[in-house]
């Protein structure tokens, strides 16, 4: 965050493309990406602009494919630019779950690409030269009871089995790690990181412009149209894009652009306050060693420290877009509880963005048409799984055989009753509240 954008009353939600950005770099991004105003015939259309399309576009215009990135408002402007900056690999399962769902020889590409996925983040920052406040020093994942700390060792376990530098702490390893005395024991993921995420996706963009992408800032793609071998993209201006191949990647933002795309995920709110920048003192006992954290409950909290050294806390919150700090109440509750000691320290910044929420909890990919790829449903991992998923979409579709595509390509499945998701999200929260007060 910079303090030259600090343009929000303390106490008001901020709007997302002010986060932690400097109006020059907003400015430049706008100026650098303007709306398509003429048509054009480009080898892939790639309609999203966070992490998935431009990491797509980018390895695409590595392998020489001419690319244009049409997004509906501005890169990053999705969860893409307003998530917690959290780097962790893996899925919701563990090597051994994914093992039984597909089989061993299936599971085992899946398994390996997830166990790198922070691996591309951190290339990408690094070969492209990305300023993002990237840090690498690992994940903790601390039990909330006793009866979830072998659970959190069996997964530990799985993944060392695998050649993951791993560790255990138990409970006054954790509190000094952490800063707080409310988990029993943890596991650490050293893979893990942070990074600044509206950073890092312009980051992207400007990677992917200097390859010769074309990425186009507000400019919704309207309409779909199939003419013989190649696709028509119909945009918002009126300009349209003819390509052979197209990629849909708008994740927690999808729309009505393919039928029933929108109704198989959920497009569930994370909420995230940051503190004010912490004292030294106070600074000194929580994280010191800037690791990133989530925990062990279903209804998960996650936090780490920013390069200002605020403490950022995310966790869910209601249905509806945030309108004001009220919003934000029950995250600063649960920041109070685990940190006492910041009760003085007040709140710099609230903000919220979609994640998109598959039912089996996996990431969804599916090609419902020839040259339509469609990406979606990141489950909270969309940093590090994102960033993958366009790496490795780029390769199916430039036809590298010697890199096998490891997700598994699905038929859309809409959410029964998917109307009613607010009240999905509102019973599940209640739901898994309960569990983990069992637990």
């Amino acid at each position: 965050m910079s303090k030259a954008m600090d343009q929000t009353p303390a106490g008001a939600a901020l709007p997302p493309s002010l986060w932690a950005a400097t109006a020059t770099e907003a400015i430049a991004i706008a100026t650098a990406t303007p709306p398509c105003t003429e048509s054009k015939t480009v080898d892939v259309a790639i309609i999203g602009g966070g992490y998935t399309g431009l990491s797509a576009a980018l390895h695409l215009a590595e392998a020489g494919v001419n690319v244009c990135v049409l997004e509906a408002s501005e890169p990053g402007w999705g969860a893409s630019g307003r998530n917690g900056g959290q780097v962790i690999p893996g899925l919701k399962y563990d090597p051994d779950q994914l093992r039984v769902m597909f089989g061993s020889a299936k599971a085992e590409g899946l398994i390996d690409t997830i166990g790198k996925a922070a691996d591309t983040v951190f290339d990408l920052i690094a070969r492209h030269n990305i300023d993002c406040d990237a840090v690498r020093n690992g994940w903790i994942q601390p039990a909330h009871s006793a009866a979830v700390m072998p659970v959190l060792e069996k997964r530990a376990a799985q993944w060392a089995e695998r050649g993951a530098p791993i560790e255990l702490l138990d409970r006054d390893a954790v509190a000094r790690r952490i800063g707080t005395s409310a988990y029993v024991g943890a596991w650490v993921d050293r893979r893990a990181g942070s990074i600044h995420p509206l950073k890092y996706c312009r980051g992207l963009a400007r990677a992917a412009l200097a390859q010769g992408v074309a990425i186009h800032g507000n400019t919704p793609v309207v309409r779909l149209e199939r003419q013989g071998q190649r696709w028509l993209l119909h945009t918002g201006q009126g300009a349209i894009i003819t390509a052979e191949r197209v990629i849909i990647a708008t994740n927690g933002y999808t729309g009505a652009l393919w039928p029933q795309l929108k109704q198989s995920v959920i497009a569930a709110n994370s909420f995230i306050v940051a503190t004010r920048p912490l004292p030294a003192a106070l600074g000194d006992s929580i994280l010191a060693g800037k690791e990133v954290v989530s925990d062990s409950r279903r209804l998960l909290l996650y936090y780490r420290r920013d390069a200002e050294g605020r403490l950022l806390m995310g966790g869910r919150g209601p249905f509806p877009d945030p309108r004001g700090p009220q919003d934000f109440a029950h995250l600063e509750r649960s920041l109070a509880l685990l940190f006492p000691q910041l009760a003085e320290v007040g709140y710099e910044y609230r903000w919220a963005g979609r994640v998109a929420i598959t039912r089996d909890f996996l990431p969804h990919v599916h090609e419902p048409a020839a040259g339509l790829t469609i990406a979606l449903g990141y489950n909270g991992r969309g940093i590090a799984m994102a960033s993958t998923m366009g790496r490795c979409l780029a390769q199916r579709l430039t036809g590298d055989a010697a890199t096998p595509f490891p997700f598994p390509v699905s038929t859309i499945q809409p959410i029964p009753f998917h109307g009613l998701q607010r009240f999905y999200i509102a019973a599940g929260v209640a739901y898994y509240s309960v569990l983990d007060k069992l637990s």
